[in-house]
C-alpha cells in the first residue's frame, strides 16, 4: 500500500486528536480537505482561528464567551439562586438545548482523579465557594457524570459546601452511568434536571 505524502499524514494526525475522530475519520477528512477549493480551505482555516481567538472562558461562571461575563451570567432574568455545577464548558450548552434550567452556572474544570494527578487544587472549587459566599445561593444542583471520579467529586463538593446553608440536589437517575452531559438528549437532561433530588 503507498504511503501518504508526509503533508497529508500530518494533516491526518491532527485531526485524529480531535474527539471522536478516529484514523479513518481523519484520512477521510485529510483528503477531503486537500481536494477542496483554496477559498473554502482558507474560509476554513480562518474561521478555526477567529473562534480560537475570540472565544475565552466567562471569569464568573468558567464557561464559553466571547464578552466578559458572558450572557448567561449578565441575564438579570435568570434565577441567580439557583446554580448549577458541571465539570465542563460544553455542559452548559447541553443544558441549554434542553431549555430547562433557567438558573447560572459554575464549571469545575474537570473532575478530582487522583490517579490522573488532578486534585482540588486544579479545579474551580474556591471560585464556586467565592460564589456562595457572594449572593444569596437557595440551590446548588450537581450535575457530574455518574463514573466513579464524578461521584468524588460531587461528594467532595457537597462536603465544602456543607455549612453554605443552600440546598444541595444531585440530577434524577436517566442519565446513562458512567457518561458524560453531551450524551445525553435534550428530553433526558430537561426530565434529570425536573426530578433532581437532594444529595445524600
Amino acid at each position: 500500500m503507498t504511503e501518504l505524502p508526509l503533508p497529508i499524514q500530518a494533516l491526518v494526525l491532527a485531526l485524529k486528536s480531535l474527539p471522536g475522530i478516529g484514523p479513518r475519520s481523519a484520512e477521510r477528512l485529510a483528503l477531503h480537505v486537500i481536494q477542496m477549493e483554496p477559498e473554502r480551505v482558507r474560509v476554513l482555516s480562518e474561521a478555526l482561528m477567529f473562534a480560537r481567538e475570540r472565544i475565552v472562558a466567562c471569569e464568573r461562571c468558567g464557561g464559553l464567551t466571547e464578552c466578559q461575563p458572558c450572557r448567561i451570567c449578565s441575564d438579570g432574568l435568570r434565577d441567580a439562586g439557583l446554580l448549577c455545577v458541571v465539570e465542563r464548558p460544553t455542559d452548559i450548552l447541553s443544558f441549554e438545548k434542553s431549555g430547562a434550567f433557567r438558573g447560572k452556572y459554575h464549571v469545575l474544570g474537570g473532575k478530582l482523579s487522583p490517579l490522573d494527578g488532578v486534585g482540588p487544587e486544579d479545579l474551580r472549587i474556591r471560585e464556586l465557594e467565592a460564589r456562595m459566599s457572594e449572593g444569596p445561593v437557595r440551590e446548588v444542583v450537581v450535575a457530574l457524570s455518574g463514573d466513579v471520579e464524578g461521584e468524588a467529586t460531587a461528594h467532595y463538593i457537597r462536603q465544602r459546601l456543607a455549612g453554605v446553608g443552600a440546598r444541595i440536589t444531585r440530577l434524577a437517575q436517566g442519565l446513562p452511568a458512567g457518561a458524560g452531559l453531551e450524551y445525553a438528549d435534550e428530553l433526558t437532561l430537561s426530565r434529570a434536571l425536573e426530578g433532581r433530588r437532594e444529595f445524600s
